[in-house]
């Protein structure tokens, strides 16, 4: 901290105090050689750029603090400014569950009259042992660097990578709101402020808080300052930007519920993010791909060798990010411009900078690289409404935690009614509708252990004994719904559907029962089914750019998936005799058959089903060929011939992007193509051609990925059981 002791004869007086320590480096409280030094004089510190001086004042502290005459601020450090009378714009989101206040309070007032960019930085209220004209705001000490004599950038943040916050405070880190247990409580990822003792309300006896918060009207409210300290400087060299903890993840990898002020970044301090421990975004052992030399210096992240785990939190979001972005995404708008000026909210924007092979964000991305290109199919001819324009609405209608349900924003839930249930224009889809990138990991199985990763985060398809439709860790900790039946019979319609939410825990059961999503069916049927439409108005195919065509395949609507894979059990026939019928619609039994011959069908008695959802409880016996043409499993190809009867599937194994001949496996392997259904250049986003001519003569339609060409595209004189 550093005193004016003379108005007339110019003395400064600093005092160097350690405010916290790490085994990596300490912060110093140094004002002098840090950007926050505005005078004339150079920092001691090599390497200490300044963008903004005084063209020849040499006090420090004045551009802030005065002994005398300072403004009458309650609990302000002789402030030697005037505030803004400017009306902010502050943060608020459905996810957020404090109440957004209406203003800026406290000291946030104090550094918004510096950062967002009305007053100009050399317009202070006493100079020189006198007063001065503050009606104007003008500029009293000379500057160097500004923007007519104000902070640098315009008179308002376009991009997150200037620190001219404007008045528009809605894509900056919230202030100014009471942080206490009943909020932690209802968030659901905050840490309780009287259970941790680094955080706590700043008073005389209180003791040091490292994140402190700010009383004002007997509530606790976080504000700037608990998070940065305008006079330190950290003295490894790092660009700490002011904060009281660390920027980046340093040395280990978080522990999830307990946190460490020497290794974690300073985000985790108040956020606890469920699933984040062991995350794929985390994870040092997985997430080790590194910045390239121009982004890593358009973050002001260190230049050399830099991973994406030590980022942690900052490869996604920035405090202070690009206007128009939602939760602090980074680049999270459709702005064109580079680095992103402005525009409208656009999630994927913020997954595209290294889910890319265009995002030059890292020194590895793209096809061929541990880290998968999405942006490449969701550009394809059918696809997904992922942008803005692709959607029927014209706007962003995805909203977390607009359910009304406390913590509903850290499980990424919004209501049927945003995703289309009564109002089909808000159908959309976002990438954090089915993944949540906090809890996403690189496993098998989301049930495994994630600090034991594996070579991929997909489900193993090849070399498998028995194939499940069970969730891979890239979807793990997603959200979803199970659809409950009021019947048995074939084709019934779901009469409601229980959420699932949270971490599926490691080892943990694997049911459909449990609270958490375990079945990838369970992520798509929130919009594949009447739980995101009305039966009596189905989408219309078309009703959106990328879509599907009406009419393509005589069909012109969405159908309810959560009725076409209800495959109840009782599925086989009675036993009942072969007296031949003559009609041409009835179900084949389970008895044999002379050709030509049909049986009387009986209730649910629907002989085979894709197993999306249940395995048919077929075997191979059962299902054996009734003119002894061998077995059936001899009619599938790997891994479908193994385990007749008890295996099932996924709904990405039939969607996604063209694979190869023979196969459901996306080309390029573990690093090739994505799985999953982002995009394809076939309609309905199938991973090859389906249409009336399927069979006829193209063995690289999509029914041949996992059916044999031979067996069932050739003609048979009798009718077939399979």
């Amino acid at each position: 901290m550093c005193f004016v002791i003379s108005r007339i004869v110019v003395v400064i007086v600093c005092v160097f105090v350690s405010v916290a320590t790490s085994a990596q480096a300490a912060k110093v409280s140094d004002i002098k050689n840090t950007v926050h030094n505005l005078s004339v004089v150079p920092p001691d510190l090599v390497g200490v750029s300044r963008n903004v001086s005084a063209v020849s004042e040499q006090r420090i502290c004045v551009f802030c603090h005065t002994p005398h005459q300072a403004e009458k601020l309650p609990n302000a450090p002789l402030w030697n400014r005037k505030l803004s009378t400017s009306t902010y714009t502050m943060y608020n989101s459905s996810s957020m569950e404090s109440i957004s206040p209406v203003a800026p309070s406290n000291s946030s007032k104090l550094c918004l009259s510096c950062h967002d960019g009305t007053l100009a930085i050399g317009s202070v209220n006493v100079l020189n042992g006198s007063f001065t004209d503050q009606n104007a705001f003008t500029e009293d000490i000379s500057m160097l660097g500004t923007n007519a004599g104000k902070m640098p950038g315009g008179s308002g943040s376009s991009t997150g990578f200037t620190r001219n916050l404007g008045i528009d405070l809605s894509n900056d880190h919230p202030i100014s709101f009471t942080y206490d247990t009943a909020l932690a409580l209802a968030d659901g990822e905050l840490r309780d402020p009287l259970a941790v003792p680094h955080i706590g309300t700043r008073s005389q006896t209180s003791g040091s808080h490292h994140l402190p918060l700010i009383s004002e009207g007997g509530e606790a409210r976080l504000e700037c300052i608990s998070c940065h300290d305008p006079h330190i400087r950290d003295n490894s060299g790092e660009d700490i930007k002011f904060l009281r903890l660390n920027r980046f993840q340093t040395n280990a990898d978080p522990q999830g519920e307990h946190f460490n002020e020497s290794d974690d970044i300073i985000c985790l301090g108040c956020h606890s993010k469920d699933g984040w421990e062991g995350s794929a975004h985390a994870n040092s052992a997985v997430a080790n791909e590194e910045y390239t030399a121009a982004a890593a210096a358009l973050r002001d992240f260190p230049s050399s060798s830099f991973p994406v785990w030590r980022a942690a939190c900052l490869n996604c979001h920035d405090t202070h990010t690009t206007q128009g972005a939602r939760r602090l995404l980074r680049e999270g708008t459709d702005s064109t411009s580079y680095p992103k000026a402005g525009g409208q909210s656009a999630i994927e924007e913020t997954c595209y900078q290294c889910h890319s092979s265009d995002g030059g964000t890292l020194v590895s991305q793209g096809f061929g690289t541990e880290v998968p290109d999405i942006k490449t199919d969701f550009s394809l001819s059918r696809r997904m409404p992922i942008t803005t324009v692709d959607q029927p609405g014209g706007s962003e209608v995805h909203d977390i935690g607009n359910t009304g349900m406390n913590g509903d924003g850290k499980d990424f839930i919004e209501s049927a009614a945003t995703l289309g249930q009564g109002n089909l224009m808000n159908r959309h889809v976002e990438c954090t509708d089915c993944h949540n990138p906090h809890r996403v990991t690189k496993n098998r199985s989301a049930f495994s252990d994630p600090s034991m990763p594996d070579v991929a985060g997909t489900h193993n398809h090849e070399g498998v004994t028995s194939h499940n439709n069970l969730i891979s860790g890239v979807l793990r900790g997603s959200w979803g719904v199970e659809p409950v039946y009021a019947g048995s019979a074939f084709l019934t319609t779901p009469i409601a559907f229980d959420l699932k939410r949270g971490v599926a825990p490691v080892n943990g059961a694997t049911n459909v029962e449990q609270p958490y999503v375990t079945r990838e069916y369970q992520i798509c049927l929130k919009c594949h089914s009447n739980y995101g439409f009305d039966d009596a108005n189905p989408p219309a195919l078309g009703s959106f750019a990328g879509g599907t065509p009406a009419g393509t395949n005589g069909l012109t609507h969405y159908t309810n998936q959560a009725m076409e894979f209800y495959a109840p059990p009782g599925h086989e026939g009675t036993g009942t005799s072969l007296t031949p019928t003559g009609a041409a619609d009835t179900y084949l039994c389970d008895q044999d058959f002379a050709p030509g011959d049909t049986c009387s069908a009986t209730i649910n008695n629907h002989r085979s089903w894709h197993p999306v959802m249940l395995p048919t409880g077929r075997d191979d016996l059962q299902r054996a060929d009734r003119n002894d043409q061998g077995a059936v499993s001899d009619a599938f190809l790997a891994p479908w011939d193994a385990d007749m009867g008890n295996q099932t599937m996924y709904c990405s194994d039939c969607h996604g992007s063209n694979t190869s001949t023979n196969t459901v496996v996306p080309d390029g392997g573990e690093n090739g193509k994505a799985w999953g259904p982002h995009g394809s250049n076939n309609d309905f986003i199938l991973k090859g051609g389906w249409s009336f001519f399927t069979g006829s003569d193209n063995p690289n339609d999509l029914c041949f990925n996992c059916h044999e060409y031979d067996v069932y595209a050739e003609a048979f004189p009798a009718v077939r059981k399979y």
